[in-house]
């Protein structure tokens, strides 16, 4: 019985060994803001291919992470969209995990929009008052950190408008959120010492700086989710409120949004590729090239994502919102991930 017990669970074993040596499907996870544009690249290679075309599932770019950095075996994700660059701390659970060999492609630029129903006033707002708007705390009249009483936006600058502040935006697992956590709150208040002085008090004790970025959880903030398209009917259904995603959908809705102007700026995919618009960031895919050898589809994927047909001055990512890389950073980012160059901690920093 020991023997035939034993016989039965070799013969399952190999077979399962099989069973997952080889996929022509692609697996990936990842970014919201970059899942349109993953999709419009997997439908073309489902059209244009032998092969089927590729599951893509909007997770956010730390929840995509985090699934691609779990083990190199065929039940893990072969690629992994990010809206911001790899964390160090990602990378190391990557190696942790045994994923060592790791390419990063970076596809094209996006803004991260600060938009509105299209029925109301244009609106306008600087990075400043954007971050006392959404942050847990703000300066008191005593200098020291208070928890953010505000409710209104004139109560933050009286040239702004009477009108409540709600605004949906992206979870904790965004990259969006990552991104404008780094771009808004972050680079805004390491210029206020009413931030920087609660964690650099003695700098010889504390050599990292830590920036300020809690967003407030009183309802006035209100994560939505992975999915921008519900950020999207949130808005024209709550004519005060505004919401924060990236450009492409802001784009895609025209008919129904209005993007704010964020430092005079309004965000058009020209002051976005400029870097003019003050929260505009570059998107990312990373390849785990421990599974090319046995999912074959990567290596056409790759190379249909790459190309000036998608991701061109004139290509299909365009039209749906993508802002394409300048043609000489294009072409090394192209070659590059042709040969499949490794991420280090080095070129992450």
């Amino acid at each position: 019985m020991t023997i035939r017990k034993t016989t039965f669970a070799l013969l399952a074993s190999a077979a399962l060994t099989v069973s997952l040596s080889a996929r022509d499907q692609i697996k990936m996870v990842g970014s919201s803001t970059v899942y349109p544009f993953a999709s419009a690249v997997a439908e073309e290679l489902g059209a244009t291919s032998n092969y089927p075309t590729p599951v893509v599932e909007s997770t956010g770019s730390g929840g995509g992470l985090k699934l691609f950095c779990a083990g190199n075996d065929l039940n893990t994700p072969d690629i992994t969209n990010a809206s911001r660059r790899m964390k160090a701390k990602e990378f190391k659970m990557c190696e942790k995990n045994g994923v060592t060999s790791i390419t990063e492609a970076v596809i094209g630029f996006d803004g991260i929009a600060f938009a509105q129903s299209n029925v109301n006033k244009p609106f306008s707002v600087t990075k400043k008052q954007l971050a006392l708007a959404v942050a847990a705390e703000v300066p008191g009249k005593n200098g020291k950190l208070i928890d953010n009483p505000y409710k209104k936006w004139s109560e933050i600058d009286p040239s702004l408008p009477n009108r409540e502040i709600i605004v949906y935006g992206p979870p904790k697992s965004s990259g969006t959120r990552d991104a404008f956590e780094d771009m808004v709150l972050k680079a805004t208040f390491k210029k206020m010492p009413e931030y920087t002085s609660l964690y650099n008090k003695d700098k010889n004790k504390y050599k990292a700086y830590k920036k300020y970025h809690k967003i407030r959880q009183d309802g006035v903030y209100v994560p939505s989710g992975e999915n921008d398209n519900i950020i999207v009917q949130k808005l024209t259904k709550n004519k005060n409120a505004f919401g924060i995603f990236g450009y492409s959908f802001l784009a895609e809705n025209e008919d129904k949004l209005i993007g704010a102007k964020v430092n005079g700026i309004m965000p058009t995919p020209d002051a976005i590729s400029s870097g003019e618009y003050p929260i505009s960031r570059s998107l990312y895919f990373y390849i785990k090239n421990s599974h090319e050898k046995d999912v074959p589809a990567m290596k056409e994927y790759i190379n249909l994502f790459m190309s000036d047909t998608m991701i061109g001055n004139d290509g299909i990512l365009g039209e749906i919102g993508l802002i394409a890389l300048p043609k000489d950073r294009r072409d090394a980012i192209r070659a590059s991930v042709e040969k499949r160059e490794k991420v280090s901690l080095d070129t992450l920093k």
